[in-house]
């Protein structure tokens, strides 16, 4: 194990208010920063540091170098029932995502069931996000990305698959349930949470270059060979999720992001359904029986999908978020 890098704690409106102020520099109009900043700071707030603070100074770069469009507006091209296709014209991937999520759930009001699928939009940091705004609305959201070959199938060793994203969220009275997935054991963004705090993986999560497995998150990245959860399992989901966004959107796979050679102008879909009558004493029944369950010696408790993303953000309102220090000031420094 190395030894952690120095953190401070900053409250969400410091995080937010410097966001907030860089994206309207690199030239963002008022409300797509104030999404994109808000975005940002929530997901740092609720400890998915990866995608908020950590990742900030990365998208900032992808909008200098040209690949997000800070002025496109996400369209409506084409209808077929509940299914609507999107162009993102390679706008930002949060402010696309968070109105196609909106336009789902609008769908999902009026017909009991709505989805929106776009193409040509950009990473929309982290997918969680849009299952928790669905659920604040009362529907249930099932939505996926792909993202560019950064783990090999299941049986091969260069990479040909996205570490694809999924997101199943459902409304509950008591907490939301929110599963929030890479297909890799260990996302990108998790492991570089490890890195930066200069400490090993828990267990194996993929292979170096020399074919060996390590717990190393560092050689993982570099190797670009990260274990897929269940094995073949895990293959096989981030192939179909590749095919539904794509087909879904007539957006570009896996394949085509990646002969592109930045994550960019990539492909996704927003599934929601009307919650209204989803009965909320079964939904209790089935996290109290699960949560019943002995919790294994030196694991902690049993937690159901969200219940630790609120247990986070309780703690970082009431304490401050704890960022690193050096990313902290980087970010400073991009005003």
């Amino acid at each position: 194990m190395y030894g952690a890098k120095k953190q401070v704690r900053v409250t969400f409106d410091e995080l937010k208010a410097q966001f907030n102020k860089v994206l309207l520099k690199v030239g963002f109009n008022e409300e797509c920063a104030e999404l994109c900043a808000r975005v940002f700071a929530e997901n740092s707030r609720d400890g998915v540091y990866s995608h908020g603070l950590n990742r900030f100074p990365v998208f900032v770069q992808m909008v200098k170098d040209g690949l997000i469009k800070v002025d496109a507006e996400p369209e409506s091209i084409s209808q077929n029932g509940v299914l609507e296709q999107w162009d993102g014209h390679m706008g930002p991937g949060i402010y696309v995502a968070l109105k196609a999520t909106e336009r789902a759930i609008e769908l999902a009001k009026k017909n009991g069931m709505g989805c929106v699928a776009v193409r040509n939009t950009n990473h929309w940091m982290r997918g969680g996000t849009y299952g928790w705004q669905a659920a604040e609305e009362g529907c249930v959201c099932i939505c996926a990305t792909n993202s560019i070959a950064n783990m090999p199938p299941f049986g091969g060793k260069e990479p040909r698959l996205g570490n694809n994203p999924l997101v199943i969220a459902v409304p509950r009275k008591e907490g939301h349930l929110v599963l929030d997935m890479a297909i890799s054991q260990f996302s990108y963004g998790k492991m570089q949470e490890y890195e930066l705090k200069e400490e090993d993986l828990p267990v194996d999560g993929g292979y170096d270059r020399e074919g060996n497995l390590t717990k190393d998150p560092g050689k993982i990245r570099e190797s670009e060979r990260p274990l897929p959860i269940g094995f073949w399992k895990g293959s096989g989901l981030s192939f179909m999720l590749d095919v539904l966004v794509a087909s879904l959107s007539s957006g570009r796979g896996v394949a085509e992001v990646t002969k592109s050679g930045s994550e960019a102008g990539v492909s996704q879909f927003f599934l929601c359904i009307d919650a209204e009558k989803i009965d909320g004493a079964i939904l209790n029944s089935i996290v109290d029986y699960t949560k019943s369950s002995q919790p294994a010696e030196g694991k902690g408790e049993v937690r159901y999908p969200g219940e630790g993303t609120m247990a986070t953000r309780r703690k970082n309102k009431e304490e401050g978020i704890p960022v690193s220090e050096e990313m902290w000031q980087k970010v400073q420094e991009l005003e």
